[in-house]
Protein backbone atom coordinates (compact mmCIF):
# COMPACT_ATOMS: atom_id res chain seq x y z
CA UNK A 1 0.00 0.00 0.00
CA UNK A 2 2.89 2.35 0.95
CA UNK A 3 4.77 1.92 -2.10
CA UNK A 4 2.04 1.64 -4.39
CA UNK A 5 0.40 5.00 -3.12
CA UNK A 6 3.74 6.72 -3.31
CA UNK A 7 4.10 5.68 -7.56
CA UNK A 8 0.59 7.62 -8.02
CA UNK A 9 2.86 9.99 -7.50
CA UNK A 10 4.94 9.41 -10.34
CA UNK A 11 2.35 9.58 -13.08
CA UNK A 12 0.46 12.61 -10.73
CA UNK A 13 3.58 15.10 -10.90
CA UNK A 14 5.23 13.81 -13.79
CA UNK A 15 3.82 17.30 -15.76
CA UNK A 16 5.16 18.92 -13.26
CA UNK A 17 8.79 18.23 -13.51
CA UNK A 18 8.01 18.24 -17.28
CA UNK A 19 6.74 22.11 -16.93
CA UNK A 20 9.55 23.48 -18.43
CA UNK A 21 10.28 21.11 -21.14
CA UNK A 22 6.66 21.92 -22.66
CA UNK A 23 7.67 25.26 -22.28
CA UNK A 24 10.77 25.56 -24.13
CA UNK A 25 9.66 22.78 -26.36
CA UNK A 26 6.06 23.97 -27.44
CA UNK A 27 5.63 27.54 -26.17
CA UNK A 28 2.85 27.02 -23.90
CA UNK A 29 2.27 29.79 -21.46
CA UNK A 30 2.09 29.72 -17.56
CA UNK A 31 -2.05 29.94 -17.71
CA UNK A 32 -1.84 26.96 -20.24
CA UNK A 33 0.37 24.97 -17.93
CA UNK A 34 -1.75 26.04 -14.67
CA UNK A 35 -5.12 24.98 -16.76
CA UNK A 36 -3.75 21.09 -17.51
CA UNK A 37 -3.08 21.16 -13.53
CA UNK A 38 -6.36 22.78 -12.77
CA UNK A 39 -8.09 19.89 -14.84
CA UNK A 40 -6.24 17.24 -13.23
CA UNK A 41 -7.24 18.93 -10.02
CA UNK A 42 -10.69 19.14 -10.41
CA UNK A 43 -10.85 15.41 -11.92
CA UNK A 44 -9.21 13.74 -9.44
CA UNK A 45 -11.15 15.71 -6.49
CA UNK A 46 -14.49 14.28 -8.04
CA UNK A 47 -13.00 11.31 -9.02
CA UNK A 48 -12.23 10.95 -5.45
CA UNK A 49 -15.67 11.51 -3.93
CA UNK A 50 -17.37 8.76 -6.78
CA UNK A 51 -14.32 6.46 -6.11
CA UNK A 52 -14.98 6.64 -2.64
CA UNK A 53 -19.10 5.10 -2.64
CA UNK A 54 -17.17 2.83 -4.88
CA UNK A 55 -14.88 1.70 -2.68
CA UNK A 56 -16.75 0.99 0.57
CA UNK A 57 -18.33 -1.02 -1.62
CA UNK A 58 -15.44 -3.33 -3.76
CA UNK A 59 -12.16 -4.44 -3.41
CA UNK A 60 -9.88 -1.53 -2.62
CA UNK A 61 -6.83 -4.62 -3.78
CA UNK A 62 -8.20 -4.40 -7.13
CA UNK A 63 -9.58 -1.22 -7.56
CA UNK A 64 -6.27 0.60 -6.24
CA UNK A 65 -3.79 -1.61 -8.66
CA UNK A 66 -6.35 -1.15 -11.75
CA UNK A 67 -6.27 2.86 -11.33
CA UNK A 68 -2.16 3.00 -11.09
CA UNK A 69 -2.21 0.89 -13.77
CA UNK A 70 -4.42 3.12 -15.93
CA UNK A 71 -2.76 5.98 -15.69
CA UNK A 72 0.90 4.36 -16.24
CA UNK A 73 -1.46 4.12 -19.62
CA UNK A 74 -2.56 7.87 -20.07
CA UNK A 75 1.17 9.30 -19.27
CA UNK A 76 2.60 7.08 -22.01
CA UNK A 77 0.03 8.48 -24.64
CA UNK A 78 0.66 11.54 -23.21
CA UNK A 79 4.75 11.72 -24.21
CA UNK A 80 3.41 10.85 -27.97
CA UNK A 81 1.14 13.93 -28.21
CA UNK A 82 1.70 17.76 -28.82
CA UNK A 83 -2.02 19.42 -28.79
CA UNK A 84 -3.21 21.60 -25.68
CA UNK A 85 -6.61 19.95 -26.40
CA UNK A 86 -5.33 16.08 -26.90
CA UNK A 87 -3.18 17.28 -23.55
CA UNK A 88 -6.08 18.56 -21.26
CA UNK A 89 -8.71 15.33 -21.95
CA UNK A 90 -5.50 12.63 -21.15
CA UNK A 91 -4.76 14.78 -17.93
CA UNK A 92 -8.38 15.10 -17.22
CA UNK A 93 -8.46 11.08 -16.99
CA UNK A 94 -4.99 10.78 -15.42
CA UNK A 95 -7.05 12.96 -12.80
CA UNK A 96 -9.98 10.48 -12.59
CA UNK A 97 -8.10 7.45 -12.26
CA UNK A 98 -5.74 8.94 -9.93
CA UNK A 99 -8.46 9.59 -7.52
CA UNK A 100 -8.75 5.54 -7.24
CA UNK A 101 -5.44 5.20 -4.79
CA UNK A 102 -6.52 7.30 -1.70
CA UNK A 103 -9.97 6.10 -0.69
CA UNK A 104 -8.88 2.62 -0.98
CA UNK A 105 -6.00 3.42 1.08
CA UNK A 106 -8.16 5.46 3.64
CA UNK A 107 -10.27 2.55 3.73
CA UNK A 108 -7.43 -0.34 4.77
CA UNK A 109 -6.04 2.20 7.01
CA UNK A 110 -8.79 2.12 9.52
CA UNK A 111 -9.61 -1.52 8.40
CA UNK A 112 -5.44 -2.52 9.75
CA UNK A 113 -4.87 -0.14 12.56
CA UNK A 114 -7.04 0.41 16.04
CA UNK A 115 -7.51 4.33 16.57
CA UNK A 116 -5.12 4.60 19.26
CA UNK A 117 -2.27 3.82 16.98
CA UNK A 118 -3.65 5.06 13.59
CA UNK A 119 -2.30 8.56 13.87
CA UNK A 120 1.20 6.63 14.19
CA UNK A 121 0.58 4.37 11.51
CA UNK A 122 -1.72 7.18 8.95
CA UNK A 123 1.26 9.41 9.81
CA UNK A 124 3.67 6.51 8.20
CA UNK A 125 2.11 5.79 5.18
CA UNK A 126 1.42 9.14 4.33
CA UNK A 127 5.19 9.88 4.04
CA UNK A 128 4.83 7.64 0.97
CA UNK A 129 3.31 10.99 -0.75
CA UNK A 130 7.59 12.35 0.16
CA UNK A 131 8.84 9.08 -1.06
CA UNK A 132 6.89 9.34 -4.45
CA UNK A 133 7.21 12.90 -4.99
CA UNK A 134 10.93 13.19 -4.35
CA UNK A 135 11.56 9.66 -6.46
CA UNK A 136 9.61 11.27 -9.04
CA UNK A 137 11.95 14.74 -9.42
CA UNK A 138 14.56 12.54 -9.53
CA UNK A 139 13.94 10.14 -11.82
CA UNK A 140 11.57 12.47 -13.94
CA UNK A 141 14.14 15.24 -13.47
CA UNK A 142 17.16 13.01 -15.01
CA UNK A 143 14.93 11.78 -17.93
CA UNK A 144 13.68 15.41 -19.05
CA UNK A 145 17.24 17.21 -18.45
CA UNK A 146 18.96 14.30 -20.74
CA UNK A 147 16.43 13.00 -22.87
CA UNK A 148 13.76 15.79 -23.20
CA UNK A 149 10.20 16.15 -21.61
CA UNK A 150 8.58 12.98 -23.05
CA UNK A 151 11.19 10.79 -21.61
CA UNK A 152 9.49 11.94 -18.32
CA UNK A 153 6.23 10.77 -18.90
CA UNK A 154 6.87 7.42 -20.58
CA UNK A 155 9.18 6.01 -17.88
CA UNK A 156 7.26 6.65 -14.95
CA UNK A 157 4.13 5.77 -16.94
CA UNK A 158 6.03 2.07 -17.66
CA UNK A 159 6.62 2.02 -14.04
CA UNK A 160 3.45 1.96 -12.60
CA UNK A 161 1.86 -0.39 -15.06
CA UNK A 162 4.19 -2.70 -13.47
CA UNK A 163 3.52 -1.80 -10.10
CA UNK A 164 -0.29 -2.25 -10.85
CA UNK A 165 0.49 -6.21 -10.92
CA UNK A 166 2.00 -5.68 -7.93
CA UNK A 167 -0.52 -4.57 -6.01
CA UNK A 168 -3.01 -7.42 -7.41
CA UNK A 169 0.02 -9.91 -5.89
CA UNK A 170 0.55 -8.70 -2.74
CA UNK A 171 -1.86 -6.29 -1.18
CA UNK A 172 -5.22 -7.79 0.89
CA UNK A 173 -7.85 -5.88 2.03
CA UNK A 174 -8.22 -6.27 5.71
CA UNK A 175 -7.19 -8.64 8.45
CA UNK A 176 -9.94 -11.07 7.84
CA UNK A 177 -8.78 -11.58 4.65
CA UNK A 178 -5.53 -13.70 5.68
CA UNK A 179 -7.56 -15.24 8.88
CA UNK A 180 -6.80 -12.74 11.45
CA UNK A 181 -9.55 -10.92 13.52
CA UNK A 182 -11.10 -7.88 13.00
CA UNK A 183 -9.45 -4.85 13.99
CA UNK A 184 -11.53 -3.56 16.59
CA UNK A 185 -12.23 -6.84 18.29
CA UNK A 186 -8.41 -7.45 18.50
CA UNK A 187 -7.79 -4.46 20.14
CA UNK A 188 -11.20 -4.01 21.84
CA UNK A 189 -11.84 -0.76 20.62
CA UNK A 190 -14.82 0.84 21.82
CA UNK A 191 -16.63 1.96 19.01
CA UNK A 192 -18.66 4.90 20.38
CA UNK A 193 -20.11 6.75 17.15
CA UNK A 194 -23.43 7.11 15.69
CA UNK A 195 -22.69 3.69 13.73
CA UNK A 196 -23.75 1.43 16.47
CA UNK A 197 -26.92 1.66 14.56
CA UNK A 198 -28.22 -1.33 13.34
CA UNK A 199 -29.56 -0.11 10.62
CA UNK A 200 -26.78 1.91 9.14
CA UNK A 201 -25.16 -0.51 7.03
CA UNK A 202 -28.74 -0.94 5.37
CA UNK A 203 -28.97 2.43 3.84
CA UNK A 204 -28.25 3.23 0.38
CA UNK A 205 -26.04 5.38 -1.24
CA UNK A 206 -28.17 8.67 -1.20
CA UNK A 207 -28.93 7.97 2.24
CA UNK A 208 -25.46 7.70 3.87
CA UNK A 209 -24.21 10.65 1.40
CA UNK A 210 -27.38 12.47 3.07
CA UNK A 211 -27.63 11.58 6.61
CA UNK A 212 -24.05 10.46 6.99
CA UNK A 213 -21.93 13.03 5.28
CA UNK A 214 -23.58 16.08 4.38
CA UNK A 215 -25.08 16.19 7.65
CA UNK A 216 -22.01 15.93 9.20
CA UNK A 217 -21.12 19.47 10.30
CA UNK A 218 -17.30 18.53 11.41
CA UNK A 219 -16.50 16.84 7.63
CA UNK A 220 -17.61 20.60 6.25
CA UNK A 221 -15.33 21.99 8.69
CA UNK A 222 -12.42 19.87 7.78
CA UNK A 223 -13.21 19.90 4.01
CA UNK A 224 -13.36 23.46 3.84
CA UNK A 225 -9.93 24.08 5.72
CA UNK A 226 -8.70 21.19 3.28
CA UNK A 227 -9.16 22.96 0.17
CA UNK A 228 -7.08 25.85 1.45
CA UNK A 229 -4.52 23.65 2.88
CA UNK A 230 -4.08 21.62 -0.44
CA UNK A 231 -4.20 25.28 -2.22
CA UNK A 232 -1.03 26.26 -0.80
CA UNK A 233 0.80 22.38 -1.54
CA UNK A 234 -0.08 22.35 -4.83
CA UNK A 235 1.34 25.97 -5.38
CA UNK A 236 4.22 24.69 -3.47
CA UNK A 237 4.58 21.45 -5.67
CA UNK A 238 3.92 22.46 -8.75
CA UNK A 239 5.32 26.16 -9.33
CA UNK A 240 8.42 25.57 -7.25
CA UNK A 241 10.63 24.35 -10.25
CA UNK A 242 9.57 27.26 -12.88
CA UNK A 243 10.15 29.54 -9.51
CA UNK A 244 13.59 28.92 -8.73
CA UNK A 245 14.19 28.32 -12.97
CA UNK A 246 12.88 32.19 -13.35
CA UNK A 247 13.73 34.40 -10.36
CA UNK A 248 17.07 32.45 -8.76
CA UNK A 249 18.79 31.06 -12.13
CA UNK A 250 18.37 27.39 -11.64
CA UNK A 251 18.77 24.79 -14.12
CA UNK A 252 16.31 22.14 -14.51
CA UNK A 253 17.59 19.43 -12.62
CA UNK A 254 18.95 22.13 -9.79
CA UNK A 255 15.48 23.13 -9.52
CA UNK A 256 13.69 19.73 -9.42
CA UNK A 257 16.97 18.47 -7.25
CA UNK A 258 16.19 21.76 -4.96
CA UNK A 259 12.37 21.48 -4.77
CA UNK A 260 13.05 17.67 -3.05
CA UNK A 261 13.47 19.36 0.45
CA UNK A 262 10.42 20.47 0.20
CA UNK A 263 9.25 17.01 0.23
CA UNK A 264 12.23 16.25 3.31
CA UNK A 265 10.53 18.73 5.45
CA UNK A 266 7.36 16.70 4.68
CA UNK A 267 8.72 13.08 5.44
CA UNK A 268 9.65 14.66 9.07
CA UNK A 269 6.62 16.94 9.64
CA UNK A 270 4.39 13.25 8.04
CA UNK A 271 5.85 11.82 11.22
CA UNK A 272 6.14 14.03 13.82
CA UNK A 273 2.71 14.91 13.09
CA UNK A 274 1.37 12.01 13.96
CA UNK A 275 3.26 11.23 16.96
CA UNK A 276 2.32 14.51 18.44
CA UNK A 277 -1.43 14.04 17.79
CA UNK A 278 -1.33 10.63 19.40
CA UNK A 279 1.38 10.93 22.20
CA UNK A 280 1.22 14.72 23.00
CA UNK A 281 -3.09 15.43 22.35
CA UNK A 282 -4.55 11.87 23.37
CA UNK A 283 -5.45 10.86 19.73
CA UNK A 284 -6.60 14.28 18.96
CA UNK A 285 -5.92 15.90 15.63
CA UNK A 286 -7.04 19.19 15.86
CA UNK A 287 -4.47 20.94 18.12
CA UNK A 288 -1.72 19.53 15.96
CA UNK A 289 -3.67 20.40 12.54
CA UNK A 290 -3.92 24.52 13.95
CA UNK A 291 -0.17 24.55 15.07
CA UNK A 292 0.98 23.25 12.26
CA UNK A 293 -0.75 25.74 10.13
CA UNK A 294 0.15 28.52 11.48
CA UNK A 295 4.13 26.98 11.10
CA UNK A 296 2.82 26.90 7.29
CA UNK A 297 1.97 30.49 7.44
CA UNK A 298 5.40 32.03 8.80
CA UNK A 299 7.25 29.47 6.85
CA UNK A 300 6.13 30.82 3.80
CA UNK A 301 6.70 34.56 4.90
CA UNK A 302 10.13 33.50 5.29
CA UNK A 303 10.70 31.71 1.81
CA UNK A 304 9.69 34.85 0.09
CA UNK A 305 12.06 37.05 1.96
CA UNK A 306 14.92 35.14 1.04
CA UNK A 307 17.76 36.74 -0.79
CA UNK A 308 18.72 35.79 -4.73
CA UNK A 309 21.88 33.41 -4.48
CA UNK A 310 21.67 32.15 -1.23
CA UNK A 311 20.63 28.80 -1.96
CA UNK A 312 21.05 27.40 1.75
CA UNK A 313 18.24 29.59 2.93
CA UNK A 314 16.12 28.42 0.16
CA UNK A 315 16.37 24.84 0.90
CA UNK A 316 15.84 25.12 4.77
CA UNK A 317 12.41 27.32 4.14
CA UNK A 318 11.43 24.76 1.55
CA UNK A 319 11.81 22.47 3.93
CA UNK A 320 10.38 24.08 7.06
CA UNK A 321 6.91 24.25 4.59
CA UNK A 322 6.57 21.08 3.54
CA UNK A 323 7.26 20.14 7.20
CA UNK A 324 4.48 22.27 8.36
CA UNK A 325 2.51 21.81 5.50
CA UNK A 326 2.35 17.93 5.48
CA UNK A 327 1.10 18.10 9.08
CA UNK A 328 -2.67 18.94 8.53
CA UNK A 329 -2.29 17.49 4.95
CA UNK A 330 -2.25 13.96 6.68
CA UNK A 331 -4.08 14.75 9.84
CA UNK A 332 -6.69 16.22 8.52
CA UNK A 333 -7.83 13.14 6.58
CA UNK A 334 -7.44 11.32 9.43
CA UNK A 335 -9.93 13.12 11.35
CA UNK A 336 -12.49 12.75 8.72
CA UNK A 337 -12.52 8.87 8.72
CA UNK A 338 -12.21 9.69 12.94
CA UNK A 339 -15.63 11.69 12.78
CA UNK A 340 -17.42 9.81 9.84
CA UNK A 341 -19.58 6.97 10.41
CA UNK A 342 -18.30 2.98 9.98
CA UNK A 343 -20.16 2.58 7.35
CA UNK A 344 -19.25 5.80 5.25
CA UNK A 345 -15.26 5.75 5.83
CA UNK A 346 -14.23 5.38 2.44
CA UNK A 347 -17.18 8.20 1.22
CA UNK A 348 -15.95 10.85 4.11
CA UNK A 349 -12.97 10.51 2.89
CA UNK A 350 -13.64 10.86 -0.82
CA UNK A 351 -15.86 13.66 0.18
CA UNK A 352 -13.31 15.93 1.64
CA UNK A 353 -10.67 14.93 -0.70
CA UNK A 354 -12.83 16.51 -3.51
CA UNK A 355 -13.14 19.67 -1.69
CA UNK A 356 -9.65 19.67 -1.17
CA UNK A 357 -8.65 18.83 -4.43
CA UNK A 358 -11.12 21.92 -5.72
CA UNK A 359 -8.15 23.64 -4.21
CA UNK A 360 -5.48 22.35 -5.83
CA UNK A 361 -7.75 23.36 -8.75
CA UNK A 362 -7.18 27.04 -7.76
CA UNK A 363 -3.48 26.08 -7.72
CA UNK A 364 -3.79 25.58 -11.43
CA UNK A 365 -5.36 28.18 -13.63
CA UNK A 366 -6.12 30.90 -11.61
CA UNK A 367 -2.97 30.22 -9.99
CA UNK A 368 -1.27 30.97 -12.87
CA UNK A 369 -3.14 33.69 -13.95
CA UNK A 370 -2.43 35.63 -11.25
CA UNK A 371 1.40 35.18 -11.32
CA UNK A 372 1.06 36.06 -14.94
CA UNK A 373 -0.89 39.33 -13.90
CA UNK A 374 1.65 40.03 -10.70
CA UNK A 375 4.07 38.05 -10.75
CA UNK A 376 6.09 35.83 -8.31
CA UNK A 377 4.82 38.43 -4.84
CA UNK A 378 1.10 37.52 -6.04
CA UNK A 379 1.97 33.96 -5.86
CA UNK A 380 3.03 34.18 -2.00
CA UNK A 381 0.43 36.44 -1.37
CA UNK A 382 -2.21 34.35 -2.40
CA UNK A 383 -0.70 31.36 -0.68
CA UNK A 384 -0.17 33.23 2.52
CA UNK A 385 -3.52 34.08 2.79
CA UNK A 386 -4.44 30.64 1.97
CA UNK A 387 -2.94 29.13 4.81
CA UNK A 388 -4.52 32.10 6.82
CA UNK A 389 -7.77 30.52 6.28
CA UNK A 390 -6.91 26.68 6.81
CA UNK A 391 -5.87 28.12 10.59
CA UNK A 392 -9.41 29.72 10.77
CA UNK A 393 -11.41 26.33 9.68
CA UNK A 394 -9.67 24.54 11.83
CA UNK A 395 -9.98 26.47 14.80
CA UNK A 396 -13.38 24.81 16.12
CA UNK A 397 -12.34 21.81 15.48
CA UNK A 398 -9.54 22.08 18.14
CA UNK A 399 -11.30 19.94 21.36
CA UNK A 400 -12.73 17.13 18.75
CA UNK A 401 -11.51 13.78 19.46
CA UNK A 402 -13.87 11.25 17.47
CA UNK A 403 -17.72 11.83 16.07
CA UNK A 404 -20.02 12.30 18.78
CA UNK A 405 -23.78 10.85 18.00
CA UNK A 406 -25.09 14.84 17.49
CA UNK A 407 -22.39 15.77 15.28
CA UNK A 408 -24.89 16.73 12.71
CA UNK A 409 -25.81 20.32 11.83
Amino acid sequence: MFFGYALFYFTRKSLSLAMPGLTLDLGFSKAELGFLGSILAITYGFSKFFSGILSDRSSPRYFMAFGLMITGVINIIFGMSSSLIVFSLLWGLNGWFQGFGWPACSRMLVQWYSKSERGSWWSTWNVCHNVGAFSIAIVAGYCVQNFGWRSGMYIPGLICILGGFLLINRLRDCPQAVGLPAIDKYRNDEDTSSSKSTTSSQQSTWETLTQSVFNNKYLWLLGIAYFFVYFARTAMNDWTPLYLIETRGYSIIGANTTATFFEAGGFLGNLCAGWASDRLFGAKRGPVNVLFSLGVVFSLILFSMVPVGSSLGESICLAMVGFCIFGPQMLIGVAAVEVAEKHAIATSSGFVCCISYLGAACAGYPLGLIIQELGWSGHFTTMIGASVLAVLFLLPLWGIKERPVTAQA
